[in-house]
């Protein structure tokens, strides 16, 4: 193999696209002017539901999950392991959660829902990095057979308890929730008001002092620890070589083998204590089908921050803000959403123009106009479409962010042992 120089002057080179990274001050500008256009859509709509106390507060409470996920899924992929059983890691961490949380106490049953995601997690390491066997194809087996195990186990264990079904786990005591005094109630005072911009930021902050679980406060601790522990350790180094160049990390040294049986063990208790948190948090109980497919929401999550902590919980967020119209405001919420959604189209329009990318632009303006016509000719959205808001959610954001996305070299590549030496 050659290495060819080119030899002519810095100024003839071709200069190399770089997309600069947005400052702290650049993104403050941005959230700020979402605020505003937010504040300014719930008047013009009178959808005050959307920046309420109790919005905020569902939506975190359901975007934890799926970041807990996500986040399981960061851990895999960046050692170059895609993990499409993280739906299956989700269904195993609700089962021993409730099982262990019924009988010791909750926290107990994090615990033991972390225990239970990390072992579907050895599962899918096993199959992929010792047997090399297509991650894709392992991720679904752990799917079907985190089912199945589940609904067997159930059968006698749940189903013998006073309360307890074969589908259905007894109550669970509660975990324990917080509640900043003074400030929850200024919070919400303001928020009442209705006030331009204030009472937003007031909704906002007042669903994350307000009735705060616990587990809620160490889920989102995991984000920026993650991001330390692989971006700024020797450890996470050696864990993201093996993600971007398995053969070059071998040849320096570094157990591959070691390093993705951790990194996806870790992925699987992520996913686990997401599926103890809808057992204990979300919900009191253990329901069969209760995690509705966040596993996939969540990797879908990961890919819509490309790959990185930030970015994911971000995703998450948007994901969880979506799910949790559901629960409050359905239809008139979402209606107001849909004039949102046609204003930042016609902005995303605006912009493509000015890059010159005509293309995105037209495909951008013609959608902003269909979503502003259906805001204009109905009064509310059908309550179907609320039901499936934070799927098409996910189908949306993966396609306007496919263009940048940059995932780990290797990732869901075939490695043997053996082959940096």
């Amino acid at each position: 193999m050659s290495t060819v120089l080119d030899k002519r002057p810095a100024a003839q080179q071709p200069k190399k696209s770089a997309r600069r990274r947005l400052t702290l001050a650049e993104w403050m500008l941005v959230i700020a002017g979402l605020l505003v256009l937010v504040s300014a859509v719930r008047l013009i709509t009178g959808a005050h539901g959307i920046t309420s106390v109790g919005q905020t507060s569902a939506a975190l409470r359901l975007a934890v999950p799926i970041g807990l996920a996500g986040l399981g899924g960061l851990w895999a992929e960046r050692a170059g392991v895609i993990n499409i059983g993280l739906e299956g890691m989700l269904i195993l961490g609700t089962w021993f959660g409730a099982w262990a949380g019924v009988q010791w106490g909750p926290w107990t049953g994090v615990v033991m829902g972390i225990v239970g995601g990390a072992l579907g997690g050895l599962l899918h390491a096993i199959a992929t990095v010792s047997f090399g066997v297509n991650h894709i194809v392992s991720g679904v087996a752990i799917n079907i057979l985190a089912v199945g195990a589940t609904r067997y186990l159930s059968s006698f264990t749940f189903a013998e308890m006073e309360s307890g079904t074969s589908k259905q786990s007894p109550p669970i005591e509660s975990i324990g929730q917080i509640t900043v005094p003074g400030l929850s109630d200024v919070m919400a005072t303001l928020n009442a008001k209705h006030w331009f911009v204030v009472s937003d930021v007031a909704g906002l902050v007042g669903g994350l002092v307000t009735n705060l679980s616990l587990l809620t406060i160490v889920a989102v601790a995991m984000i920026p620890l993650s991001r330390w522990v692989l971006w700024n350790t020797g450890f996470g180094l050696r864990l993201r070589s093996c993600g971007e160049n398995p053969i070059a990390a071998e040849s320096l040294g570094v157990n591959v083998y070691k390093y993705k049986y951790i990194a996806v063990m870790i992925s699987g208790g992520f996913a686990g204590m997401g599926g103890a948190f809808l057992a204990e948090v979300a919900s009191n109980i253990y329901l069969e089908g209760q995690t509705g497919g966040r596993g996939y929401i969540g990797l879908a999550a990961m890919i819509f921050g490309n790959w990185m902590p930030g970015g994911l919980a971000l995703g998450a967020g948007l994901f969880g803000y979506t799910d949790s119209l559901n629960l409050r405001g359905g239809g008139q919420n979402v209606h107001a959403l849909l004039l949102l959604l046609a204003i930042l189209l016609v902005l995303a329009t605006a912009w493509a123009i000015y890059r010159k990318k005509y293309l995105t632009g037209a495909v951008a303006a013609v959608t902003g106009l269909a979503l502003f016509f259906w805001y204009s000719s109905v009064d509310e959205v059908p309550s179907q479409f609320v039901s499936a808001a934070p799927y098409v959610a996910t189908l949306l954001v993966l396609a306007m962010s496919a263009q940048r996305l940059r995932m780990p070299k290797a990732n869901g590549h075939a490695y043997r042992k053996g082959e940096g030496k």
